[in-house]
């Protein structure tokens, strides 16, 4: 499976989120950390992106949001 890997400026476009709000995001757990792909590059799975992005647009509430990020975090570190 090929996945591909997002940089900021693109998931910031396809969130329509602020850099600040989309750390804050993390921090409060509405949003997956990012993985490192260098030594100071990070992006994000852009299934992770897409899946998260559809759970807003369904209304999810951030708690159902704070779940997914948990369940698409433990399914990274199962497929490592």
């Amino acid at each position: 499976m090929v996945t591909t890997i997002l940089r900021l400026p693109a998931v910031l476009r396809e969130r329509g989120r602020s850099r600040s709000a989309h750390y804050l995001d993390i921090q409060q757990g509405l949003f997956t950390h990012p993985v490192q792909i260098g030594l100071r590059a990070v992006g994000w799975p852009a299934d992770e992106l897409a899946t998260l992005n559809a759970a807003r647009i369904a209304g999810k509430t951030d708690d159902e949001i704070r779940a997914l990020v948990a369940k698409l975090a433990a399914a990274r570190k199962a497929s490592a």
